[in-house]
């Protein structure tokens, strides 16, 4: 298996930028981020050195974002789970999150993990960032580019989210009732309703 070409750098705006030019294979990490983002416009916020950021330069996939938290909680270990549609849980705190960028020809896939600091209310991880990258490279080439039904699969087997009651909050209104399960799209299903995309709080541990 050929390595791919990792870029390094100390600070950037966002490594979403920086992958956004570069081909598909492309890794990039930093340190710092000055101005990285999640979903739904929110900051994502970490002093220098103190986690993981990384985007991936990859071929655009539906279930990519399933596909990444997949190969985010296994490279992080047993202990993390998913909650839809792209958090990383250790111990029911989010610990990361996934920001999928897709243009016509490719798709950015960036993640984030906290590992010697995080904000309050937040979990970290607290392993070695290299070993971390390291594993993390190898999931991604393999779940990025799994069958849909094997995606599928084990995303449910680490879902936080799946038989809870949840609120998700849309852009017109708010969904309340139990996460069935995810369709073939990565919808979730809520008492038989699809939900595509929105802010998803758990109503009960």
């Amino acid at each position: 298996m050929n390595e791919p070409p990792v870029v390094r750098l100390a600070t950037v705006t966002s490594t979403q930028d920086v992958a956004r030019d570069l081909p598909i294979g492309s890794v990039v990490v930093a340190d710092h981020q000055t101005a990285g983002r999640g979903r739904l416009a929110h900051r994502w916020e970490a002093p220098p050195g103190t986690a993981l950021l990384v985007s991936f330069v990859l071929n655009p996939n539906p279930l990519l974002s399933l596909a990444a938290g997949v190969a985010a909680a296994e490279a992080c270990g047993g202990d993390v789970r998913l909650k839809w549609p792209n958090d990383l849980l250790l111990a029911g705190s989010k610990v990361g999150g996934i920001l999928i960028e897709a243009t016509p020809t490719k798709a950015i896939c960036g993640i984030g993990i906290n590992l010697t600091w995080a904000p309050d209310g937040a979990a970290q991880l607290d392993q070695p960032r290299e070993q971390l990258l390291e594993r993390l490279l190898r999931a991604i080439e393999r779940w990025s580019s799994a069958a849909p039904g094997e995606v599928l699969s084990r995303w449910r087997e680490l879902s936080d989210t799946i038989g809870k009651r949840v609120r998700i909050q849309l852009p017109d209104r708010v969904i309340e009732g139990t996460a069935g399960d995810i369709d073939s799209s990565g919808n979730l299903v809520v008492d038989g309703e699809l939900v595509s995309a929105g802010s998803l709080s758990v109503l009960d541990g």
